[in-house]
């Protein structure tokens, strides 16, 4: 049972007991496989913890503050009945390669859905530095924003999906895009001016070959952090001269399908 250990969406004991009535044990060491149940931060947080087998069981919310839970693959409510598939074998595993995150040369963790450079609050915007390399990429971006995010497809329906949700002067709740399990999004957030070299285009969104080595690094001082590679909700502080680099990683992150 893989639940926020702070404000769980449902009371362990309730889960506990569906799990047990579908014929199965709750083990406290090495288990075959994790019921995470949440939205899609709770879904990314164990995606990048565990190599057990994991199935995503939503909790969706309309309201500003619930879970989307776009990762889910059964409801709630339908838990007691996907258990019963998972113990007659009637289930597939989807596997998912994480991103590897090194700061300066050292591992600062994977990811299973996406890492973002963002500004801090004591910073209004961010001037940085976005290069892609391999597989006869050559990208060299300079941007002003909030900040850029680099996603899998797992994470396609988070942050890299806030362009979809802009219509006009509303937004669309239900917007998103979609990236490929080869491939690797790129987005920038909120961005007032973007450039790349050896082209006029401005880009604000693009995907890149999984393979790719993607370095992001500030061109003038700022409070930024990364976010997405721990629990810490400060992120990790970026400073300038600061170099980070992320690129496919050596982990998988498996999900059971019904």
């Amino acid at each position: 049972m893989l639940l926020d250990s702070g404000t769980p969406k449902v009371p362990p004991e309730e889960l506990r007991r569906l799990i047990e009535e579908a014929g199965m044990k709750v083990s406290q060491g090495r288990a075959d496989f994790g019921v995470v149940v949440g939205g899609d931060g709770r879904f990314s947080r164990y995606g990048r913890m565990e190599d057990i087998p994991l199935l995503f069981v939503g909790m969706r919310s309309k309201g500003a503050a619930g879970s989307k839970a776009h990762l889910a693959r059964v409801e709630y409510n339908h838990l007691s009945r996907a258990l019963k598939r998972i113990g007659r074998g009637d289930y597939s595993i989807d596997e998912y390669g994480r991103l590897a995150v090194l700061l300066n040369g050292r591992s600062i963790g994977e990811v299973f859905t996406d890492v973002y450079l963002q500004r801090g609050s004591d910073s209004t915007c961010i001037r940085y530095r976005v290069k892609v390399g391999g597989r006869g990429e050559n990208i060299e971006e300079a941007a002003i924003g909030d900040g850029v995010v680099i996603s899998t497809s797992a994470g396609s329906t988070g942050y890299y999906s806030y362009p979809d949700r802009i219509r006009g002067d509303y937004i669309d709740p239900g917007g998103f895009a979609s990236i490929a399990k080869n491939e690797v999004g790129i987005c920038h957030i909120t961005p007032t001016y973007t450039e790349r070299t050896g082209t006029d285009l401005h880009p604000l969104r693009y995907t890149v070959p999984w393979e790719s080595r993607i370095s992001l690094s500030l061109f003038r001082e700022a409070d930024a952090r990364i976010y997405g590679t721990a629990d810490d909700r400060a992120g990790v502080r970026i400073s300038l001269g600061d170099l980070i680099v992320v690129r496919p990683g050596k982990k998988k992150t498996r999900v059971i399908s019904l």
